[in-house]
């Protein structure tokens, strides 16, 4: 059973709240089990609860109208995800499903808002983080314009890095856990044309590639090579 306050506390979107607001909020939450491929919510549903990651990934996805999935992003322990959270009224834009094992804590969404208001110094964070959240998506609306498709395809493993809260101008590695197949879908690509990109990242030393994770061994670096193909 996971430390509920030790959850809240490794969130990003939460390092605004002072001690007494993860007390409160630890004493609202609930703890959710999951088992790989268990929807969590359904695009359209109308819940606003937030979430966060203790354990395991989440995938975040769209289905279409023939049942085909898309991915869309796989959030690791420690991600928030559910931001509806600060629209209430709004359905559910994507869904939400246990990449694998996962365990989730869940904040209700009135008190989680009502939370927020008794504690003011939490919106500059919470705004900071969002805003982040829509530049990195702008960013790949851009990259899918501009840019070719190994600049794509790092740039897309580099927002992956960041939403585990490393950012580009680190040097230390860090371990993406999805498949070539995963990316693949979730860019849209067939699996071959993925595969030659980051086997040449790879031979370059940018990339290093395991079974069921791909490692960034230095999102500077990375970020360097993209630029340098502009």
């Amino acid at each position: 059973m996971p430390d509920v306050e030790v959850v809240m506390r490794s969130c990003p979107l939460l390092a605004g709240f002072p001690e007494e607001a993860f007390l409160e909020g630890a004493a609202m939450a609930r703890i959710r089990h999951f088992s790989a491929g268990d929807p969590i919510y359904d695009r359209g549903s109308m819940q606003s609860t937030l979430c966060v990651i203790a354990s395991g990934t989440v995938r975040i996805n769209s289905v279409n109208a023939a049942g085909r999935e898309a991915t869309l992003i796989i959030f690791d322990s420690g991600s928030w995800f559910g931001d509806t959270v600060f629209s209430p009224g709004m359905p559910r834009v994507y869904g939400a499903t246990a990449h694998d094992d996962a365990v989730i804590v869940e904040l209700p969404g009135e008190g989680f808002r009502k939370l927020m208001a008794r504690y003011p110094e939490s919106y500059s964070v919470a705004l900071d983080l969002v805003s982040r959240r829509l530049w990195s998506a702008m960013s790949i609306i851009e990259d899918d314009a501009l840019r070719g498709v190994t600049a794509r395809i790092g740039r897309r493993l580099l927002f992956l890095a960041e939403i585990q809260g490393v950012p580009t101008a680190s040097s230390e590695p860090v371990i993406l856990k999805l498949t070539r197949e995963q990316l693949a879908n979730m860019m849209g690509m067939t699996r071959q044309g993925v595969h030659s990109r980051i086997k040449d990242l790879e031979h370059l030393g940018l990339l290093a590639l395991s079974y069921g994770q791909i490692t960034v061994c230095s999102p500077r670096e990375l970020q360097a090579h993209i630029q340098s193909l502009d």
